[in-house]
């Protein structure tokens, strides 16, 4: 007999109860947040996106019983736990400044100009202890108040633009998005060029790829798919130094 996936459903997971924005569901213990969701009939229309814990897109808050602590994850990656009681943020509104790319000069006065609030920080550390990615929030906020980019540039490098950190903030700072200022600004002026980068944009500009690319245009569904699976792929172990049999295309 053929075991359905409900039977095997049972037969790895227990039922939880959970609140999902004040209203209680049932649903398998192994299930992440977001697959929960969907699973009590939820459709996302936003506050999803690469379900990979990248995008930043599922910020979601939710309690505990007996704990007075709010906690925080990503819907795609936090697995249910009995009696919670969550809510989603997908988008928390903040304040972006507006700016000249060409004008913006790399420094700290910059940053300090496009955001003012930077300076009402009070150390509190409350965005710290919200980040799902553990970036250390407060230190590069503390890094820009001393004109440091490289500093926050280097601190904030795992943000992924979620914006819980603004929602616990008390001097109310955008702190993701005065992350990505800094980011720009130093990755854009002020870090060094990388060689391998301008070598490819030069031979993106020369027309390198477009015979190829005209090829794979010509191929019907079956040719692609033999081309997709005879491909050379990074091993999973491969160290730093791996390097591809063949550059041809690169």
């Amino acid at each position: 007999m053929s075991t359905t996936a409900t039977e095997v459903e049972s037969l790895t997971s227990q039922k939880v109860p959970i609140f999902i924005m004040g209203k209680k569901y049932v649903v398998p213990d192994s299930l992440t947040i977001m697959k929960a969701m969907e699973y009590a009939g939820f459709q996302f229309v936003r506050g999803a996106g690469c379900r990979g814990g990248i995008c930043g897109a599922c910020g979601t808050v939710y309690r505990k019983p007996g704990d007075y602590r709010i906690h925080v994850g990503l819907a795609c990656q936090t697995l249910v736990e009995p009696e919670m009681y969550l809510t989603q943020i997908p988008f928390y509104p903040a304040n972006r400044a507006r700016f000249v790319w060409a004008e913006a000069e790399p420094t700290g006065e910059t940053v300090g100009q496009l955001y003012p609030e930077l300076f009402r920080c009070v150390a509190c550390n409350a965005c710290t202890k919200v980040c799902p990615m553990d970036v250390e929030v407060m230190d590069y906020i503390a890094a820009l108040k001393r004109g440091d980019l490289a500093a926050a540039t280097e601190i904030s490098f795992n943000c992924i633009q979620c914006g819980l950190c603004a929602s616990r903030c008390m001097g109310e700072l955008p702190q993701y998005h005065i992350a990505q200022l800094a980011r720009r600004l130093h990755g854009g002026k002020l870090a060094p060029k990388t060689p391998h980068l301008e070598q490819m944009v030069k031979q993106i500009a020369d027309g390198y790829y477009q015979e190829k690319l005209q090829e794979l245009m010509k191929m019907d569904v079956e040719q692609l798919k033999k081309v997709y699976q005879a491909r050379e792929m990074e091993p999973h172990q491969a160290d730093e130094h791996w390097e591809p049999k063949s550059n041809e295309g690169l």
